[in-house]
């Protein structure tokens, strides 16, 4: 047994760290980065936020338009730049050299056409020849001016200093003296020896104009850290807009770098680590219980990567809202099947990591937290379905007077409040009225017991109690009585008293296959056992135990009510019937699997308690008299028994606590068992005669 115990602690230890960690990991990795902004906002429409404030000094930048407006005009006065290719202009003079001595065409011509040709190539070259989709861009702009780069000096020349092919060509046969005849010229094909030698620099050009867009300053302004921005419920003018485009800008560069990135995803992973890591050592600490219940621990920390995951995607995403979220739930059931004190930092952890990502975190926070509390003081004692419906309609109002109450705080203007939101606290209010859907489908798959599902079994009209009642009678009211005492022990040491009061209701139910053969239901005179041999006897008493556990797994008990069933008489021995064989058959060997009840002992202070509670009060129905002397004996007897048979070994209690039941079972028995007064009788007075009546008139 200690073996299996140690294994188990060291399957407990590995498995709760653990699911913290896949938690933790689960939540960074779907954690929105910081990088992406957290607002969305159009302009003309309301801001949707709380008031946002300058996190750090940005500059405002000029939309797009407006910039772009900007540089063309300023462009407006730059001059593109281009080179004078001189190799263009020599090879054409060498070529046209060429040709008038041996191309047939020219070497024919006059010397003076020859003449005129050569000297005019050489004007036409040195003023420049432009490539005419050059000539007509440049002639479109504003200045109609370009840079005109030679060696490491740039001259602006005018576009109109420049001929294109086609103009030099008819500057050269138009523009002839009178004597050259025209036709002769243009039978010389001039046109061959025409070439642009004015070409496009663009490596010069766009280097200029880049340096021209550069003196146009793409910001209006600068906004200071703290500065306010924009309240909630205002409307985004155009102003504004650009302001929060700005801010957009600057947070996704500022955290654009892929280092930078990094380190924001360790930064998150520690926040997260950290708060995760809070309440695992709250657990360890203050429930150690909870800790070493790995199904509790699975559910919590399932429950609170839910919300937390949900909100990022939200985020990430836009979808909506965050305050349609019910994140209340979250309090509502942990507390339902933990406590109040783990509901409350379970929620405080999920509310401060959801507030890491959304982008009104001071306003989130309050409302939360201040809703969180609410929900538990009003859960105090969850002991009808109708209690979570009755607290859905307190949250919601609770969720409109602290909103109400914070925009006055921080704007002293009530129409600053933002209707919308309200529309999204009634939409949470929807979510929360369902949450015993929720309390119901959590029972089954983590099987729970709520405290509602406990006061529904223990309605004695549920056919089980019902069944009992009519058909040992006996056993109900011994159950009934049991209830009392093992629920008033609880609710005296801190136990669940719901629970103890709840499965001491069905720890008998085993009996009702059986009912004659248990003293509480036995009539004066009639003892079935008479007769039979003590082993048959005795397996009939154990009996009711499987039986009971068989009847509860039949009516869909839960486990935790069904361990009552298991374990009241744990493995000790009905002994009228052990110590009656052990007389008439002395030194002989006992079977003790004969004699013993299958068990398991108790595990929990309350299974403990129903044991003594059970013992004490069957026990107590055979005293000869009630006295406090006789009760305190007894009682002391039969708990002190169990001690000693190490029955309560494997259950969390403490001598105290046994010493604290002790007293309390001889109170409660000294008051069942009072003595009453005895009621004089009526004597009864002799009829008058006739005539000794008319003596008395």
């Amino acid at each position: 047994m200690k073996k299996s115990q140690s294994k188990y602690r060291i399957k407990t230890r590995i498995y709760v760290p653990l699911i913290f960690i896949l938690a933790t990991l689960l939540i960074t990795y779907v954690f929105p980065r910081q990088g992406k902004f957290k607002y969305s906002f159009n302009e003309g429409r309301p801001w949707r936020y709380g008031l946002l404030t300058a996190p750090f000094d940005f500059p405002i930048f000029k939309s797009a338009q407006q910039l772009q407006q900007d540089q063309d005009s300023i462009l407006l006065f730059y001059e593109p730049y281009y080179k004078i290719d001189k190799a263009a202009e020599i090879e054409a003079i060498a070529n046209f050299d060429a040709d008038s001595n041996l191309d047939p065409a020219l070497n024919q011509l006059d010397k003076s056409y020859i003449s005129y040709i050569r000297i005019k190539l050489l004007n036409i070259y040195e003023a420049g020849i432009i490539n005419s989709a050059e000539y007509d861009k440049v002639a479109a702009t504003k200045k109609k001016t370009l840079r005109l780069r030679e060696d490491k000096e740039a001259k602006t020349r005018e576009i109109e200093s420049f001929y294109t092919i086609k103009s030099a060509y008819e500057e050269i046969i138009k523009n002839a003296p009178p004597v050259l005849d025209q036709n002769t010229l243009k039978a010389a094909d001039v046109n061959n020896y025409l070439k642009e030698n004015i070409v496009y620099d663009p490596v010069t050009s766009e280097k200029a104009k880049n340096e021209f867009i550069q003196q146009v300053s793409p910001t209006l302004g600068m906004v200071q850290a703290g500065e306010r921005i924009i309240g909630e419920g205002e409307i985004v003018n155009q102003n504004v807009y650009n302001i929060l485009s700005s801010l957009k800008k600057v947070t996704e560069e500022r955290t654009g770098s892929s280092g930078r990135s990094n380190w924001i995803i360790f930064g998150e992973f520690m926040l997260i680590a950290i708060l995760m890591g809070s309440f695992y050592m709250y657990l360890l600490f203050f429930r150690i219980d909870e800790f070493r219940n790995r199904k509790h621990v699975t559910f919590m920390v399932l429950l609170i990567a839910s919300f937390v995951v949900l909100t990022a995607i939200n985020v990430s995403f836009n979808f909506f809202n965050v305050y349609i979220i019910p994140y209340v739930i979250v309090t509502i059931l942990v507390r339902t099947f933990i406590d109040s004190r783990t509901a409350l930092y379970a929620s405080l952890v999920t509310i401060l990591l959801c507030a890491l990502m959304v982008s009104f975190a001071f306003e989130f926070m309050i409302l939360q937290v201040t809703i969180a509390m609410i929900t538990i003081f009003n859960l105090k004692e969850l002991t009808e379905r109708s209690q979570l419906i009755r607290s859905s309609f307190v949250i919601l109002s609770s969720y409109v007077i602290i909103y109400v109450a914070l925009v006055l705080a921080q704007e002293g203007d009530i129409t600053m409040v933002n209707w919308e939101i309200l529309i999204y606290f009634l939409i949470n209010f929807i979510f929360i009225t369902f949450s015993y859907l929720l309390v119901y489908m959590v029972e089954k798959s983590f099987g729970f017991i709520s405290g509602v599902s406990m006061v529904e079994l223990a309605n004695i009209n549920k056919p089980l109690l019902r069944q009992l009642s009519e058909e040992a009678p006996g056993t109900f009211q011994h159950s009934m009585q049991v209830s009392n005492l093992a629920a008033a022990a609880a609710q005296k040491i801190g136990a669940n008293a719901s629970l103890v009061r709840t499965g001491a209701l069905y720890h008998d139910i085993g009996k009702i296959d059986n009912p004659i053969f248990f003293t509480e239901n036995q009539s004066p005179g009639i003892n079935p056992h008479a007769g039979l041999p003590f082993e048959e006897s005795a397996r009939i008493i154990i009996d009711h135990v499987p039986l009971g556990v068989k009847r509860g797994h039949k009516a869909g008990l839960p486990k935790q009510i069904i361990d009552f069933i298991e374990t009241h008489h744990g493995d000790s021995t009905p002994k009228f019937f052990y110590n009656s064989w052990k007389n008439a058959n002395p030194g002989k060997e006992i079977d003790d699997a004969a004699f013993s009840y299958p068990g398991p002992n108790p595990f929990s202070k309350e299974t403990a308690i129903l044991m003594m509670a059970d013992t004490v009060e069957a026990a107590s129905r055979s005293l000869q008299e009630y006295t406090e002397e006789s009760i305190r004996k007894l009682v002391n007897k039969l708990i002190d028994s169990q001690m000693r048979d190490g029955l309560f070994q494997k259950a969390p209690i403490t001598f105290r606590e046994v010493d604290i039941i002790k007293e309390l079972f001889v109170e409660k028995l000294k008051t069942i068992y009072h003595s009453r007064i005895a009621y004089p009788e009526l004597n009864e007075e002799k009829p008058l005669k006739r005539d000794e009546t008319l003596n008395e008139i």
